[in-house]
């Protein structure tokens, strides 16, 4: 018996469903123009993931040409589009229009929410596969990504658009498969590391934001935390980037680890460099005191901490501190600021110490101008 999406998610038991598949399913979820509803689609996002899908969330007013432009940098098998503004019939067939643009017209795109009967063959001349209403079982979502998920190969001879070609090459080197690329390590690879919340993914948009401002062009390789049950994961981190701002100078790829295994990010920043792309930040799963890895595969490393993380005892046992190159302090108008300041001069040495908020861009050019000077 499946379970409606009315019902919550927790009624469709948690195991993976996609292991016999050729990779894991990679499926976009994005919400176009001016809807603000989101609770069915996180309720779905969560359904996925707890089957065993890799799962990103764009996040909530997007544009056709942003939402094709993570379709492409995610290398998703399949883009569902939630529609409940009534806003599909201008909205769609210009996605349809933008991922031809980016150099993906082969992507699967489905769409579900309130879509009249009459407009139902609206969608498939456009090229939208299936079309869902109210109602459809989570299991019946879940099977769609299944059907979507078919043997990867390169992109080369089925494109000329660089950037489709890099997202594909990252996906078949994250499943051991050597490829024909150009290769070259970034000038400057950034480690963005620190605990849950810390807001690691906030400050790697604003720093994103302000490199293009300066005329520039940067990737973001984020690691996001792996199910130990499904194997599934929600990759939410690239929703704090603002892709009608940066466009496609901003090269985005969501990653799902347990642990910290950088195995292939090596050859990923290799892909990327050959891409064209001379700057990359890496935002770590939420780190432990112990997570030190990412210092061994980046060129430096910036460690994030809030105001309230801890005592003195707390501050000297924490090893992720000692890899630090840098120290930001980041919600910086929290109460206790001045006194976590205080204990990080009593570690730093000659490391320096940066205060942002990185919601409101404050310290973000000073931070960048540290970490990736011009």
């Amino acid at each position: 018996m499946t379970s409606p999406t009315t019902k919550p998610t927790t009624q469709l038991e948690k195991k993976d469903r996609c292991g016999n598949l050729p990779h894991r399913p990679r499926v976009l979820l994005g919400k176009m123009g001016l809807d603000g509803h989101d609770r069915g689609v996180k309720l779905i996002a969560r359904a996925l993931r707890d089957s065993g899908v890799h799962v990103i969330y764009s996040g909530l007013w997007q544009t056709p040409r942003s939402l094709a432009i993570s379709a492409r940098d995610e290398d998703a098998d399949m883009v569902a589009c939630s529609m409940m503004s009534n806003s599909h019939l201008v909205l769609v067939p210009r996605l349809m229009e933008e991922m031809t643009a980016v150099g993906r017209p082969d992507l699967i795109v489905d769409v579900g929410g309130i879509i009249p009967q009459v407009d139902i063959q609206a969608m498939h001349d456009c090229g939208v596969r299936r079309v869902y209403h109210t109602g459809t079982s989570m299991i019946d979502i879940v099977d769609a990504a299944r059907s979507a998920t078919t043997k990867l190969e390169q992109l080369s001879n089925k494109t000329n658009n660089t950037t489709a070609s890099l997202a594909r090459n990252i996906s078949l080197v994250e499943l051991g498969i050597e490829v024909d690329a150009t290769r070259k390590r970034p000038a400057v690879v950034v480690g963005i590391t620190g605990s849950p919340g810390a807001g690691k993914s906030t400050l790697s948009a604003s720093m994103a934001a302000e490199c293009v401002q300066r005329g520039g062009r940067l990737a973001i390789v984020a690691y996001d935390p792996m199910s130990p049950i499904s194997s599934g994961a929600l990759l939410g981190d690239r929703l704090r980037v603002d892709f009608n701002t940066v466009d496609e100078d901003v090269f985005y790829r969501s990653l799902a680890r347990v642990g910290e295994d950088y195995t292939t990010l090596p050859s990923i920043l290799e892909l990327i460099g050959g891409a064209g792309f001379d700057h990359v930040l890496v935002e770590t799963v939420g780190a432990g005191q112990s997570d030190v890895a990412i210092r061994d595969v980046v060129d430096k490393t910036a460690v994030v901490l809030v105001p309230g993380m801890g005592d003195a005892v707390q501050m000297d046992k924490a090893g992720i501190l000692e890899i630090a190159d840098v120290f930001v302090v980041n919600k910086a108008d929290y109460e206790g600021e001045g006194a976590l300041v205080k204990e990080l001069l009593d570690i730093a040495g000659d490391r320096e110490i940066f205060e942002t908020i990185a919601t409101q861009g404050k310290g973000i050019v000073e931070l960048l101008s540290s970490l990736l000077p011009e």
